[in-house]
């Protein structure tokens, strides 16, 4: 898994409740046991048309979108079934982070055993950051995971993790990566048994 410790980044703005995980990679493309091709797939059924070609008036399709590498989006972000695809297909994209009200437990499980932040925010913030994009569409958010903070033009708020999941991610490491850290320790004990 890649390492977080900060990030700065243009944000891109779907507001929509309730994306769910079929939206955000469609059943089609679930027969794929890595990440390699489900960038093309996000949000496949927003992005194209019938005929495959790109529908311009989507956020990502827009040449301004490239690069970004936050996402804030509705409340209810990524409910529905529990497919691991969704966060998969967000960072083979290039997200990092995710910004909404409220996530799906496993959404927000699968997310950050993936290298990918689920950010909570209240709604006020959460309606402030869509105008801020909405008055400003280039400015830049910086996620920083040490401190959990989000700073943005005029400010920033402070967002939850919890203790394992910020050091997993700050160092680059799934749950198997953590315990592996303590190799020597655990050959120690099992030397003494």
């Amino acid at each position: 898994m890649a390492q977080f410790t900060s990030l700065t980044s243009r944000a891109l703005a779907i507001p929509v409740n309730d994306i769910d995980t079929d939206q955000i990679i469609p059943a089609q493309f679930l027969k794929v046991t890595d990440k390699n091709g489900l960038a093309d797939a996000l949000f496949f059924n927003w992005r194209y048309n019938d005929d495959k070609s790109p529908k311009e008036d989507f956020i990502i399709n827009k040449p301004e979108s490239k690069g970004a590498q936050i996402l804030l989006a509705g409340d209810n972000f990524g409910c529905g079934s529990s497919r691991e695809h969704a966060p998969w297909a967000l960072t083979s994209y290039g997200f990092r982070a995710v910004i909404s009200t409220s996530f799906a437990d496993i959404f927000r499980n699968n997310s950050l055993k993936n290298g990918l932040i689920p950010i909570i925010v209240d709604d006020e913030t959460h309606k402030m950051l869509f105008d801020l994009l909405e008055e400003a569409p280039r400015a830049e958010l910086t996620v920083d995971l040490a401190t959990q903070t989000v700073s943005f033009p005029g400010g920033s708020f402070t967002f939850p993790i919890d203790a394992f999941n910020k050091t997993c991610l700050l160092n680059g490491v799934d749950e198997l990566g953590y315990i592996m850290g303590f190799e020597k320790d655990i050959a120690a004990f099992e030397a003494k048994a």
